[in-house]
């Protein structure tokens, strides 16, 4: 069993937890296919550091940041709320990341997040907590 790491107000697990979670969201990228230069913006990092998203496509850890770290949760969580929104329709599920959307003014939630960063992930994190009511 792993180890937690203590930051102030989150706990960041070992190191080989934050491998597997690497692999899942760059996984989960690839379900949204989305280009190298997104998949940056949603991790925080920047679109030229394409060796760090090779590098945790091959599982190496998510670092110990906490902002990249609570990125992955909420893009996670964000990928929870589609599956069980859009449970028989999972192509859908796929391209609502993508998609053009009349609650954030015609922007895609992706383009949201590129636009807002940080701000951009809660609000869409958000809007698809409160369509499940959570």
């Amino acid at each position: 069993m792993s180890t937690l790491l203590r930051h102030p107000e989150t706990h960041i697990p070992a190191s080989e937890d934050r491998g597997a979670l690497a692999k899942m969201v760059m996984t989960l990228m690839d379900h949204w296919q989305l280009s190298t230069e997104d998949q940056a913006a949603l991790l925080g990092i920047a679109a030229s550091n394409r060796a760090t998203l090779t590098r945790y496509r091959k599982g190496e850890a998510i670092g110990t940041n906490r902002d990249q770290y609570e990125r992955v949760g909420h893009l996670l969580g964000i990928h929870k709320n589609l599956r069980l929104l859009f449970p028989q329709n999972r192509e859908l599920a796929y391209c609502w990341m993508t998609t053009r959307n009349r609650a954030f003014d015609n922007l895609s939630p992706v383009q949201v997040v590129r636009e807002w960063g940080f701000t951009g992930l809660l609000m869409v994190r958000s809007y698809l907590d409160r369509a499940r009511g959570v």
